[in-house]
């Protein structure tokens, strides 16, 4: 098989800033909010759009929570 084949289908790792979806810890980093804090505040807003469960990791949607951060007073 050709390197030149197998280069292009490699993925390739992408900032936070570029992603759709971050982890717990991702988010944690990305918007300075730890952890233990970042996940009561997933737990306390079910229904606010920014949280997808994948079988048990919880996962941030990054511009989904960028615009709960816009509206909130505080975290």
């Amino acid at each position: 098989m050709d390197d030149k084949a197998t280069d292009n289908t490699q993925s390739r790792d992408l900032r936070p800033g570029e992603k759709y979806n971050l982890t717990i810890k991702e988010a944690s980093s990305y918007f300075a909010i730890g952890e233990k804090k970042l996940r009561r505040i997933a737990e306390e807003n079910p229904d606010a759009g920014f949280v997808l469960m994948n079988g048990s990791h919880m996962l941030i949607k990054r511009v989904a929570f960028e615009r709960y951060i816009d509206i909130v007073d505080s975290v």
